[in-house]
């Protein structure tokens, strides 16, 4: 990877709260999706699903939702990720695995361990699809502070779609950044066994 990959990926990359008035197109989006469906998932589960907030009423609905000190920042956005994952991803095996009986074999599995191999799975695409935003020159504002019943209810009634966390994207006002707060270092958060 060159140094100017890094940068536009981790290290001048930057949570972000303030937004320029100008929108992403749908397009972008749908090259975000082709992008962040690409990386590996456990069995090629590919659990993630994705619902993009954009328009005022939508965003009207999903703000009743969002903790206090999110509405701003949420509210501002071009547009909100509601990054979820499906406890119904087995549904989709015949055609991620054609050939072989995933799904027959995933049936026979405790609902509890296909929620948590829904979750796991799902977060790591959520986390690819960040990257994948970068790549293509949005900038990401990751939220956990919402209030999941309440979004699962207003945007994913009759699915088993369940939401893990809100992704603001847009292009970012980089003049009103904050400095960078600290990291921890390799001896307060790691250990070679």
């Amino acid at each position: 990877m060159i140094p100017a990959a890094f940068d536009a990926l981790f290290l001048e990359a930057r949570t972000h709260h303030h937004w320029l008035e100008t929108p992403v197109a749908d397009s972008v989006l749908h090259d975000l999706y082709d992008l962040g469906r690409m990386p590996p998932t456990s069995a090629n589960t590919q659990p993630m699903r994705l619902v993009f907030v954009k328009s005022a009423e939508a965003k009207a609905r999903l703000r009743p939702a969002i903790w206090e000190t999110n509405v701003d920042k949420v509210m501002l956005a071009p547009v909100t990720a509601i990054v979820a994952y499906d406890l119904e991803f087995y549904e989709q095996m015949p055609k991620l695995m054609p050939g072989v009986d995933v799904r027959g074999r995933l049936m026979t599995r405790p609902p509890e361990m296909l929620a948590k191999m829904a979750q796991q799975s799902g977060t790591m695409q959520g986390g690819y699809l960040i990257l994948a935003a970068r790549a293509l020159g949005l900038d990401c504002g990751p939220i956990g502070g919402f209030d999941t019943a309440m979004v699962d209810e207003t945007f994913m009634a009759g699915t088993a779609w369940k939401s893990n966390f809100l992704l603001n994207l847009g292009y970012a006002d980089h003049a009103q950044l904050v400095p960078r707060r600290p990291r921890l270092d390799f001896e307060d958060a790691c250990r070679i066994v």
